[in-house]
């Protein structure tokens, strides 16, 4: 899982917001229902506080304080029911105090008095020690002669205290739960939002100016992927368009170019079999027909690589041993390799079929192996090797040159780059060869890559689909 992706950000912050907020509602939760029932006993026990002094107290000048304790006992039972009583006279002395109840969840004679001022009615919690605690509602009752009483009646908060504990650890379970769901389905979710950026980003992969009519998936969400989708699409076509334009251009201008140096070239070589001309306009004759030459060569490169670049080079395709034709190849290149005493070897599987312009791909065993006798100095080898492997054909030319910087390879196959002017001295070329050898693999559905050290050598390795059968 990749922790640093759109995808798992967005679940992350999903999850942890929920979390914060369902932590929030369960602490909000826990404390509104504590705080109820606490109220909600306490305004029972008030009620009965009430009760007893507007019934029994009320009265008791008249039917005497023992008739108010035997009712209290008949009526109430608070040591069967697990309440506390305590009946107090306005001078201080205790009237009535309940015993200790039969679950045994408090003691009564722990109780402090109580002074409730001068208000009517109030409540308050106890704590008893030992961590237990009674809640206590007080009235103040006052009897038809103008006595007073204090009315105290109160229960364990136990109960209360139990099912908040539950309520806690039900809150405890469920929240981990909920936020584990809660983050898997942001997860989830956010894959299926983002299904829709995967799918340009796979596209967009494949989309190269060999293939600029392709475009981008476009979901019709109305939302903004929506909308960036349109826009790369737009871009696309801008760049198909700017593309176009310049092969175009290329192809028109290599093609034009071609007549006009030929004349020049022509009427150089009349002029320099002139004999009448002098040594000196002899010489400059012959570096301009030099000069008209390399820009012929250069006019045919470019005039290539258009028709490549147009994909033409798939209208002559058939099936070939690329073995044999680099064997071939090679016993031709020798005669080039034998002029700096370079050793040239060849070592092929045979036989490897590959489908392909059978003089496109002859062209990339020469360039290949141009550029390696060039950069290899005397006494020098080359090594030309054709093998299959699984679904593809190789072709591997390497040599023991001077080799190529490590922060020139990835240029190497740019037109117009040569690595340096000290490494390329009395090396022919404009820096097309490579290029032209990348877009006849890449027109063959295949590639070229290259591996190089300086002082060591150059190796490079062509990679080609194989045919399906022999065609016989």
């Amino acid at each position: 899982m990749n922790t640093g992706s759109i995808r798992f950000r967005l679940a992350a912050w999903h999850a942890g917001l929920l979390t914060a907020v369902i932590v929030l509602l369960g602490a909000v939760l826990y404390i509104t229902v504590r705080n109820y029932l606490d109220d909600t006993l306490l305004e029972t026990q008030g009620r009965r506080a009430h009760q007893i002094a507007e019934t029994l107290l009320a009265d008791a000048p008249r039917t005497g304080e023992d008739y108010v304790v035997r009712e209290i006992k008949a009526l109430y039972s608070p040591e069967q029911s697990d309440r506390f009583i305590r009946v107090t006279r306005g001078n201080g002395s205790v009237l009535y105090v309940s015993g200790p109840p039969d679950d045994q969840s408090f003691d009564p004679a722990k109780v402090a008095p109580f002074t409730p001022g001068d208000a009517v009615e109030s409540t308050r919690s106890q704590n008893l020690g030992d961590g237990r605690v009674l809640l206590i509602a007080s009235f103040r009752a006052a009897t038809i002669e103008g006595g007073h009483y204090l009315v105290e009646v109160g229960t364990s908060a136990e109960p209360v205290d139990r099912f908040a504990k539950h309520l806690l650890k039900l809150l405890a379970l469920g929240i981990p739960l909920v936020c584990i769901i809660a983050a898997f389905g942001g997860y989830l979710l956010a894959g299926r939002a983002l299904r829709t950026v995967e799918q340009i980003a796979v596209k967009a992969e494949i989309i190269t100016q060999h293939n600029l009519s392709e475009r981008l998936p476009v979901s019709h969400s109305g939302d903004e992927l929506e909308r960036l989708s349109i826009s790369l699409n737009h871009m696309i076509t801008r760049l198909d368009d700017a593309f176009s334009n310049s092969k175009r251009f290329v192809a028109d201008a290599s093609h034009e170019l071609r007549t006009p140096l030929t004349v020049i070239q022509g009427e150089l070589e009349n002029l320099a079999s002139d004999p009448t001309l002098s040594p000196d306009t002899r010489d400059r004759v012959g570096s301009a027909l030099e000069d008209v030459e390399r820009l012929t060569k250069i006019v045919g490169k470019l005039f290539a690589l258009s028709r490549l670049d147009a994909g033409e080079a798939q209208e002559e395709w058939l099936q070939l041993d690329l073995a044999a034709l680099a064997s071939a190849t090679s016993d031709q290149m020798t005669l080039l390799a034998e002029d700096k005493f370079i050793k040239v070897t060849c070592d092929v599987e045979q036989p490897v079929y590959v489908m392909g312009d059978r003089s496109r791909l002859q062209q990339v065993v020469v360039n290949l192996l141009d550029n390696a006798v060039k950069y290899t100095p005397r006494g020098g080898s080359i090594n030309l090797k054709v093998y299959a492997s699984g679904n593809q054909g190789l072709l591997e030319v390497a040599d023991t040159g001077i080799g190529i910087p490590s922060e020139a390879l990835p240029l190497v196959f740019e037109r117009f780059f040569r690595v340096d002017r000290d490494r390329a001295a009395g090396a022919e070329g404009a820096g097309l060869g490579l290029a032209i050898v990348r877009s006849i693999c890449i027109a063959h559905g295949g590639r070229v890559e290259v591996e190089s050290v300086v002082g060591s050598g150059t190796r490079f390795l062509v990679i080609l689909p194989l045919a399906a059968a022999k065609v016989t």
